[in-house]
């Protein structure tokens, strides 16, 4: 069975927050909006997102990091907001596996808020159901878009290429391929919800900077070698301002 997902490079991530505006733009026109805001420019700006980035400072001071970590709607191989919806409005697709919610069966009940671990599924309060990511199944299927765009617009919209988009069945798949050789890993594993979508871990790289990298071409206090005329002392640490 085809499992379509996200897989996304926390090394890579800048927490520019694209993929959380491209999301909001093309989802609020397409046939999952209206996504609606409320006080988007207040104190406490809330409203419906499919996607967020949670950025986290990591370690104790001064050794401390900080990494973005993007979030949305996992697509559960076992979700558990499926089964408690009375009216059988959260569904998971056998062609795809894309969990989705049906509108027009939506009671607005939020039962499959409380069911989900990860705390994904959004409530509209303009429309009084519940929505969520749904991988823009109306854009990857679209055949009138260049075979480069069926992509999810936060997948498209991501300049450092933290994410990426594809069948984690198939062994072949650039998602596949990335988990398998770049340890991914799922999001609280422990719930047995098996979820689609995976994170690649951050991989901690020391970069030292030697004296001489920190001199320029350019910089007037550079000593080429090369050129002929009175010798100058090599410049030192204490020849620059900081």
């Amino acid at each position: 069975m085809t499992q379509l997902a996200l897989v996304i490079d926390l090394n890579v991530c800048v927490g520019c927050h694209a993929c959380v505006t491209s999301c909001k733009e093309w989802n609020t026109s397409g046939s999952a909006g209206p996504m609606t805001d409320l006080n988007p420019y207040g104190k406490d700006p809330t409203g419906t997102f499919f996607n967020r980035v949670q950025t986290f400072e990591v370690g104790e001071f001064p050794n401390t990091e900080t990494v973005h970590f993007p979030k949305s709607c996992l697509h559960c191989e076992d979700p558990p907001c499926v089964p408690v919806c009375p009216t059988g409005a959260s569904y998971k697709r056998k062609e795809d596996g894309i969990v989705l919610v049906d509108y027009d069966k939506c009671i607005g009940c939020k039962y499959c808020s409380w069911a989900c671990p990860y705390g994904v599924r959004e409530f509209d309060e303009d429309q009084k159901v519940m929505k969520k990511c749904t991988l823009c199944v109306d854009r990857i299927y679209d055949a009138r878009l260049p075979e480069a765009d069926r992509k999810p617009a936060c997948v498209k919209a991501c300049p450092p290429g933290a994410r990426l988009f594809g069948d984690i069945h198939d062994p072949d798949s650039v998602v596949s391929r990335a988990i398998r050789e770049e340890g991914g890993y799922p999001l609280m594993p422990e719930w047995g919800t098996h979820p689609s979508n995976h994170y690649l871990p951050r991989r901690k790289t020391r970069i030292r900077i030697h004296e001489d990298e920190l001199v320029r071409a350019d910089n007037p206090l550079r000593v080429d070698r090369q050129q002929p005329g009175p010798s100058k002392a090599e410049p030192t640490m204490d020849d620059f301002s900081w």
